[in-house]
């Protein structure tokens, strides 16, 4: 950092804030809870909607195994046309939509209080 400028400039064009696990399948619940997706689609649709967050393939590769493990979602393989090799997909089970509902709001909430910012009182000097 060379001058104030440089602070200015980072909050207007602050980097990308990187998803952990938790947050990751929170996430990825969000959007399944929509429609079935796929690994790329997931990271891709991230950056769409919140352009502030990026998703590391190692994190959503563990956050969906860790999902699969637990017997929450399902992944399965589609054939795409124009595509080589099938896709592999993911779906929330049933019987596990009403903890997804209640983590995919987790990650809402999230969202939606990164974005507040607190109010600064004036110093009584």
């Amino acid at each position: 950092m060379t001058c104030f400028e440089d602070i200015y400039q980072f909050f207007q064009s602050p980097p990308p804030v990187y998803l952990n696990k938790e947050l990751a399948v929170c996430y990825i619940l969000s959007v399944l809870l929509k429609r079935d997706s796929y690994g790329t689609e997931l990271i891709g649709q991230l950056e769409r909607d919140y352009p502030i967050y990026r998703l590391s393939d190692t994190v959503l590769y563990s956050a969906l195994k860790f999902l699969e493990d637990q017997g929450t979602i399902i992944g399965y393989w589609k054939k795409v046309e124009g595509r080589g090799r099938p896709r592999r997909m993911y779906q929330v089970i049933p019987q596990w939509r009403p903890q997804a509902i209640d983590l995919s709001r987790l990650w809402y909430e999230y969202t939606n209080h990164a974005h507040i910012r607190p109010q600064i009182q004036p110093s009584s000097f």
